[in-house]
């Protein structure tokens, strides 16, 4: 089949085995966390008290379905909404206690299981496949800038 020679059928694929690696390995942890999910810890504990739309820019997720996100991390008690003093619209979002102490737990199970994801290549290639990977996402963003 040609598919399997064509770039974005190769990315989704590596898509699912991500995705997957991250569930099971947090499984195992007892971590209830998703890839998103974290990604937005890490991107509240980056910025507190940083805006909803903001985190949804910076982890390049749809910041239409974002606030769901966000309420099932306050559901788990991992973070804390306000609303804006700069812009009553807004909701600010910084980490709980429970948030931190999840995040220092989930960091190392997260940054083991990114050789995982690329097993298969050497430590050489990894740092190639990553380079080319935000290469190719940078060049894309200035054209999409919403993706």
């Amino acid at each position: 089949m040609q598919i399997y020679g064509m770039a974005g059928h190769l990315i989704r694929r590596l898509n699912q085995i991500s995705t997957h690696v991250f569930s099971t390995r947090m499984m195992e942890a007892g971590i209830d966390l998703t890839s998103v999910q974290f990604a937005a810890l890490d991107a509240i504990r980056t910025r507190p008290g940083i805006d909803q739309a903001t985190i949804a820019t910076m982890i390049a997720y749809d910041r239409a379905t974002i606030g769901g996100v966000i309420d099932r991390l306050e559901q788990k008690k991992y973070v804390t909404r306000s609303i804006s003093k700069r812009d009553r619209r807004a909701r600010e979002v910084t980490l709980s206690a429970e948030g931190e102490n999840i995040y220092a737990k989930a960091l190392p199970v997260v940054v083991a299981l990114q050789n995982e994801i690329l097993r298969g290549l050497s430590s050489s290639e990894r740092e190639a496949f990553l380079e080319f990977a935000t290469k190719t996402i940078e060049a894309n963003s200035d054209e999409n800038p919403s993706v």
